[in-house]
């Protein structure tokens, strides 16, 4: 079999593969919401036992935490657009205020403005619906919270056995097989860190929205968090509902605040907190992440979008662990860096170390 028809048949199994995930996404996207919140709360499960609580009971405390987080996560969503929806006509009146400003500056230098076009354009319901729409989506999905929890609770009692099993799984019961260790450690590290930096990121940002006086900065918290596992571009799409807001209910000066709350919020998170806890080698591309949440996005809908980039630092990290993969993840990566590559070769029954011809 030639290379051109080797890899056409690879292809083809691909799409079959993509269209059975798509079809059976109802399925599958609970299942993939229940591995995150696992390896989520793993951290929390071994840290309760390492305390000396049984780890039955450790894992129901840390079921009733997450039930508890995701009712007052559907309740606050709720009562969120309630509110918005009973406040709408005052933002539209303070917005056309607005524009009428905006359109009497612009006739001082012979600039025609239609306010009704304005009114079209800047509608303040699609404000609300930027930011709900992939909650309502993830909302959707905690309907079958039960079997999420089940799910989730089964996960934990397994997490320990895991790694041995996929040793002898895979014919390797001296446990030789180091790559799957370092995959489930370098999944579980990415995504803890991950999510600590995101607390504290919607953390900062809802109290500095208090502070500033914006409404319903308890909900832009939590998606200043959720998007945050969208690195790059998350940060910008959160900040745009808090910054409109802002701009209707204080004015231009109250949404330069925002923005520059946003700014300096994600550039210190992002840029020196993140990098310090995780340290290099796990950064994906700028256009790796916007074509992944378009992707995942297709494929499993909002919860997709919102793991996309997990989803694919997974799929990365196991493209790393073997050796004809490591290609395409140094395709994945961002900015390369000279480093030297080895490969693990057997000899004599032992695993030795060989440099790769012109590594530097």
């Amino acid at each position: 079999m030639s290379s051109f028809q080797r890899s056409l048949m690879v292809c083809a199994a691909l799409v079959v593969v993509l269209a059975g995930i798509k079809s059976a996404s109802t399925i599958l996207v609970p299942f993939l919401l229940a591995i995150f919140i696992a390896i989520i709360c793993s951290p929390l499960v071994r840290l309760m036992t390492r305390m000396g609580l049984p780890k039955g009971l450790a894992i129901i405390m840390v079921m009733v935490m997450v039930l508890a987080v995701g009712t007052w996560l559907g309740a606050l969503i709720g009562s969120s657009i309630n509110d918005f929806t009973a406040q709408l006509p005052q933002y539209r009146s303070q917005l056309t205020d607005q524009f009428h400003a905006v359109a009497d500056l612009a006739a001082r230098f012979n600039v025609p403005i239609s306010i009704e076009v304005l009114k079209e354009q800047f509608d303040p319901g699609k404000l609300m619906s930027l930011a709900t729409d992939m909650l309502s989506g993830i909302g959707a999905v905690m309907a079958n919270l039960l079997l999420i929890v089940l799910t989730v609770v089964f996960m934990l009692f397994e997490a320990s056995s895991l790694p041995r099993k996929l040793h002898y799984a895979l014919d390797d019961p001296h446990m030789r097989m180091q790559q799957i260790d370092r995959f489930l450690d370098s999944v579980n590290r990415y995504l803890a860190i991950k999510t600590l930096v995101s607390l504290g990121t919607g953390v900062i940002c809802g109290v500095g929205l208090y502070l500033l006086g914006v409404d319903y900065f308890i909900l832009w918290g939590v998606v200043a968090f959720l998007f945050n596992y969208i690195p790059n571009i998350g940060s910008i799409i959160a900040a745009v509902p808090p910054v409109a807001l802002a701009l209707i209910q204080l004015g231009a000066g109250g949404a330069a605040g925002v923005a520059g709350l946003y700014v300096a919020v994600n550039m210190f998170m992002g840029n020196v907190i993140e990098p310090r806890m995780m340290g290099r080698g796990l950064g994906l591309s700028t256009l790796v992440v916007f074509l992944s949440l378009i992707f995942w996005g297709w494929l499993l809908g909002s919860v997709g979008m919102l793991l996309s980039v997990p989803l694919t630092m997974i799929v990365k990290i196991g493209l790393e662990a073997t050796r004809g993969g490591r290609w395409l993840a140094a395709l994945l990566e961002g900015e390369p860096q000279t480093r030297s590559l080895a490969i693990t070769v057997t000899m004599t029954g032992k695993p030795v170390r060989r440099p790769l011809e012109g590594a530097q």
